[in-house]
């Protein structure tokens, strides 16, 4: 073999080498760029939870008559894309919140709650509105006694609500509520009056 044709041949067989070794290092497994998006809050199924905050008859919830509202709540939520319908019953203790009547102030003890709830979310955050049923236990103050037993009255209000892990979430809401003909005695006779409360609570929930 001449001279030239084994150069030919090294050549060659050197460009073969240096290709298969270019190929074998661009020969490896690619990343994997998939991700998976951590799954949505569920809000829809049972609920129960607690509540505290403050009760006043004034929208002020600083004026004079509020008391410290406490309690305990349980419902349920439907879940239809964004959007959430649901029912809560809801039980407070008013801590002797006081509003006035003719002739004097009544204390507002007990109040039970079946409410509507309806709102969107916002992934872990839901927006809402709720109207329902309220009752309510007076008890009568000095020079005035009041209504025997439990007086109904109705609810509206709005609020919102965080998820987080593990099924809890804190919410942060506003109850307008009145109570329509409540009748007290005093030593001017008997009247009959529309109360009005402003409820602004706090409360924690946990869905199972």
């Amino acid at each position: 073999m001449s001279l030239s044709a084994k150069s030919i041949l090294f050549a060659a067989l050197t460009i073969t080498a240096a290709t298969n070794a270019s190929a074998a290092d661009y020969n490896y497994p690619a990343p994997d760029n998939s991700y998976e998006r951590p799954p949505s809050f569920q809000w829809s199924g049972a609920y129960f939870g607690a509540h505290g905050g403050i009760a006043s008859p004034k929208l002020n919830p600083f004026s004079g008559g509020k008391g410290f509202a406490a309690g305990v709540q349980a419902g349920y939520n439907f879940q239809v894309g964004p959007g959430i319908i649901g029912a809560e019953l809801e039980g407070s203790y008013l801590g002797n919140a006081e509003v006035r009547v003719p002739n004097g102030r009544l204390e507002e003890r007990f109040r039970g709650a079946a409410k509507a709830k309806a709102g969107l979310t916002f992934d872990r955050t839901f927006v809402y509105g709720t109207a329902g049923l309220t009752m309510t236990k007076y008890e009568g103050g000095k020079g005035i006694s009041g209504p025997s037993g439990w007086k109904q009255g109705y609810l509206l209000g709005a609020g919102v609500e965080q998820g987080f892990a593990g099924g809890l979430s804190a919410k942060l809401e506003y109850n307008y509520v009145t109570t329509n003909d409540v009748t007290t005695y005093s030593a001017s006779g008997k009247s009959k009056t529309d109360l009005h409360d402003h409820v602004i609570k706090a409360g924690l929930n946990y869905r199972f």
